[in-house]
């Protein structure tokens, strides 16, 4: 009778099903790189209108942001938002 602890967690396999397994390893890589691009271009999308704007007007040498700390505050929850959503 084979004991619980004698089993190493192992399954011993042909080249056939270790080539199948590689490929949907490779799928769900795939399947990952993409939702993780998707992912990127929304935070992406959200960010750059903020950095554009600081931008505006180089030659000024202040910023008037008059509410910033709840302006910034919102960003914040929608940036929060938009990761809790795509976990």
């Amino acid at each position: 009778m084979k004991k619980e602890e004698d089993d190493f967690g192992f399954t011993l396999v042909n080249e056939n099903e270790l080539k199948e397994y590689e490929r949907q390893i490779e799928k769900q890589l795939i399947e990952v790189q993409s939702s993780a691009q998707i992912k990127m271009e929304g935070l992406k999308k959200m960010v750059m209108p903020l950095l554009e704007n600081l931008m505006k007007d180089e030659e000024k040498t202040y910023i008037y942001w008059p509410n910033r700390v709840e302006k910034i505050k919102a960003f914040i929850q929608k940036i929060d938002k938009y990761i809790q959503d795509n976990k």
